[in-house]
This record gives structure tokens, C-alpha cells and sequence, in this order.
């Protein structure tokens, strides 16, 4: 059981390779939801009024967005290979 004072992380470090896994928590669900929601969101209003590339520099800003926020609120990342050493 985790103390009180550990962190919560909202983002699972994977078991298998470097990264994270999906969300541990609501804070996590809700920040992945509002992403895809901006992405999706994005299609009719940029790619068809601007142009392809800036749509994909929309979702490049969104994307790095995401990666900033699992690496403040995720466990910190390296690489793993499964439950070795526990």
C-alpha cells in the first residue's frame, strides 16, 4: 500500500520499453480525452481553412503538450524489461 507521501503518478511507466502506459488516473483520462478532443477538434477548423502543414504543426504543438505533462505527472521514464529485480 503506498504512504501518504508518495507521489500519485497519473501516468504508469510501461513494462516493457521506455515510456507510458495509459492513464492510472481521472486526472490522466481527462488530460488523454482533452487531447484527442483538440486534435480531432482541430480538423475542420485548420486543415481546411489554412492547410495540411499547419494542422500537423497544431498537432506537433498538442503532442510535444502531452509528452510535457506525462513527463511532470508520469512516473520518470527509462527503459524497462518486465518485473526484473522485484
Amino acid at each position: 500500500m503506498p504512504s501518504a507521501h508518495s507521489r500519485r503518478y497519473w501516468f504508469p511507466a510501461k513494462r516493457y520499453g521506455w515510456g507510458w502506459g495509459p492513464p492510472r488516473t481521472w486526472q490522466g483520462w481527462l488530460v488523454l480525452a482533452v487531447y484527442f478532443a483538440l486534435m480531432l477538434g482541430g480538423i475542420p477548423f485548420i486543415h481546411a481553412s489554412i492547410g495540411s502543414l499547419a494542422y500537423l504543426a497544431y498537432v506537433g504543438i498538442l503532442s510535444v503538450t502531452l509528452i510535457a505533462i506525462g513527463w511532470l505527472r508520469g512516473e520518470p521514464p527509462r527503459w524497462r524489461w518486465g518485473n526484473r529485480g522485484k
